[in-house]
């Protein structure tokens, strides 16, 4: 059965029930690294996010598709969890606790979730107010580390003037050692080999970039700073 056959198949389930008890369901069948239930995860919680700003339109699909990336012979599937998701009364709030608790043994996903909201966040080429405060929301439910929440920030955000040591997780003044043994987990961690075998479909390891670079400049702004103080 191919990934899409999959959705189509939880899917079918979901037209006598809301998609919220679908949601339910993954999780109470220990559905964890599985790319079809993070994809219907991502994809029910970015019709939340657009359905808090109006009314779910097909622009905003066809801005999903240009990341999510599926088939066009696919996108009915699409259009009917993002439809299923509005006309559930439950808001983005429960949908949150519904995906945390189909990830909450794996943290990685869940960053991994977030990572993908900040791109459809930011679909139209803005993050605006409200986005954010729903994905501040979305850190919170999912337990997000400080500085796993700092480094998704500056991967779709921008650095700026945000603490390097806070976005690798590292405490100030920490040894050159324990800070390229950090530096190698994050690296091991973001890895698109990782974000697979953690359920993330191909199509979408590419959140990985930003995450990365995000990673590697902060490890080069601290081995700068080393290096510019005094012997």
């Amino acid at each position: 059965m191919s990934f899409w056959d999959r959705i189509g198949a939880i899917l079918e389930g979901a037209r006598k029930r809301t998609l919220g008890a679908v949601l339910e369901n993954l999780a109470a069948q220990n559905q964890r690294r599985n790319e079809a239930a993070f994809s219907i995860a991502l994809i029910a919680l970015s019709a939340k996010m657009a359905k808090a700003d109006g009314i779910v339109t097909d622009d905003e699909i066809a801005a999903f598709q240009d990341f999510f990336q599926f088939p066009d012979a696919e996108a009915d599937k699409v259009r009917m969890i993002f439809h299923l998701a509005q006309q559930d009364v439950a808001g983005f709030d429960e949908y949150l606790r519904k995906v945390a608790r189909i990830f909450d043994d794996a943290p990685a996903v869940l960053e991994d979730v977030l990572d993908c909201l900040f791109y459809v966040a930011g679909a139209d080429g803005v993050a605006h107010p409200r986005e954010l405060e729903l994905l501040e929301l979305a850190a919170k439910t999912f337990a997000t580390p400080d500085h796993a929440w700092r480094r998704l920030k500056a991967a779709h955000l921008g650095l700026g003037d945000d603490d390097p040591w806070l976005i690798l997780g590292i405490e100030h003044g920490a040894a050159l050692e324990d800070i390229k043994r950090a530096y190698r987990a994050l690296v091991r961690d973001h890895h698109p080999d990782a974000l697979i075998a953690r359920g993330v479909p191909s199509d979408l390891v590419r959140i990985a970039e930003g995450r990365m670079a995000a990673i590697n400049t902060a490890y080069e702004r601290i081995l700068t700073e080393i290096e510019a103080k005094p012997a």
